[in-house]
């Protein structure tokens, strides 16, 4: 029976979610376990351009070396993980996977980016920041619930999430990093074509549709297209070390 509830939980995952978050539990499970050495998981230019150990373009989202000192940070990234991306899958982009796994796709291109500039090994952190910070940004007047009883709105949840990293643990560099990427996707996706009228420079690429096509009658979560600031004319032109899960509810939808 367990068993059955189980796997009617995993399956209900979204697709793109549910890859990502069955990775990021395998990948450093095998290293706490010592069947894979991790030292092979981290993002290392000269191992990647020089040796062609292109793997590890990949496992440097989903590895995650567990210890007692990093176990608990790594089973918030989880809950992050899990949570956001699920809502923004089925949320903003319910129904359009491949349009979801390009976002990843650059979002995660960008981080390697900066993981080469700045010597980064490990982009889980960043990378969860950055889908939650897009989540934010979509429901960003969203009431969201942190440690100690404190609510407030989902668009500063990143920098509460950075500013509580920095003074627990010293840290908030890596959530830095994932609200710029997620700040960088938002606003060629969405700000800059809407509120600026300028060009759309990000489009789905159509192998990623043939990979996954779009599908009708999803359950939609959070999350819609965010309203265009300009004004229309007359012919009608046209949300380590985190702390708080960030359950929410909409204003006025108590």
């Amino acid at each position: 029976m367990a068993e059955n509830e189980l796997g009617t939980w995993f399956r209900g995952i979204p697709i793109v979610t549910r890859w990502w978050f069955s990775m990021s539990i395998i990948f450093p499970l095998l290293g706490r376990l010592g069947l894979i050495n991790g030292f092979y998981m981290i993002l290392d230019y000269a191992s990647v351009v020089r040796r062609f150990q292109i793997w590890r373009l990949i496992t440097a989202f989903v590895y995650y070396p567990i210890s007692p000192q990093t176990g608990f940070h790594y089973l918030i990234n989880l809950y992050f993980l899990y949570s956001y991306s699920t809502r923004l899958e089925t949320g903003l982009f319910d129904g359009r996977p491949a349009d979801y796994l390009f976002m990843m796709l650059f979002n995660a291109i960008i981080l390697i980016i900066i993981g080469f500039l700045m010597t980064l090994r490990l982009l889980m952190d960043p990378l969860v920041l950055s889908v939650l910070y897009v989540w934010c940004q979509v429901n960003k007047d969203t009431i969201v619930q942190f440690w100690f009883g404190m609510q407030f709105k989902a668009m500063y949840l990143p920098w509460v999430l950075a500013a509580f990293n920095m003074i627990i643990q010293g840290g908030g560099i890596m959530e830095l990093i994932g609200i710029f990427v997620g700040h960088l996707y938002f606003f060629l996706m969405f700000k800059y074509p809407q509120d600026f009228g300028g060009q759309r420079f990000l489009s789905t690429p159509s192998i990623l549709y043939k990979l996954l096509p779009n599908r009708q009658g999803g359950v939609s979560g959070f999350g819609v297209p965010p309203a265009s600031r300009r004004p229309r004319n007359d012919n009608g032109g046209g949300g380590g070390g985190w702390g708080g899960w960030g359950r929410g509810h909409r204003l006025g939808n108590e």
